[in-house]
């Protein structure tokens, strides 16, 4: 809503903007799974360095998939009330969200298996 004001546009707005199809969602899954994966390997590594590697990924996310990266069902939500490039018909905001959390959920079962600490492991099998 502050954007709309400081650009002079209309304060509510519905999203005319469409953005459907395979290959919309197909970039919405690979945006979420980044984004995730992303987040759960800078807990792993370097907690420290989230917020700018965060910042990376979503820049290059934008600029990379077809969808300009929502990567989000809450900002997909807040896009289809912006009636700009940017936004998103409410009527294709199901297949966004859908995409977005197969994509959150698919980075968290892969980054459990590549990211899991060796330690307990190591420890176990020292134990026997």
């Amino acid at each position: 809503l502050l954007a709309h004001a400081m650009f002079e546009l209309p304060i509510l707005q519905i999203s005319q903007t469409v953005r459907t199809g395979n290959g919309q969602w197909i970039a919405e899954l690979v945006a979420a799974f980044g984004l995730v994966f992303t987040i759960l390997a800078g807990l792993r590594f370097r907690s420290d360095a989230i917020p700018w590697l965060v910042g990376l990924y979503i820049t290059a996310a934008y600029w990379f998939t077809a969808s300009t990266s929502f990567a989000n069902p809450a900002v997909a939500i807040a896009r289809a009330v912006s009636n700009t490039f940017a936004g998103i018909r409410p009527i294709d905001l199901p297949g966004f969200i859908v995409a977005e959390l197969l994509g959150a959920l698919l980075a968290m079962a892969l980054a459990g298996w590549l990211l899991a600490d060796p330690k307990p492991i190591r420890q176990m099998k020292a134990a026997k």
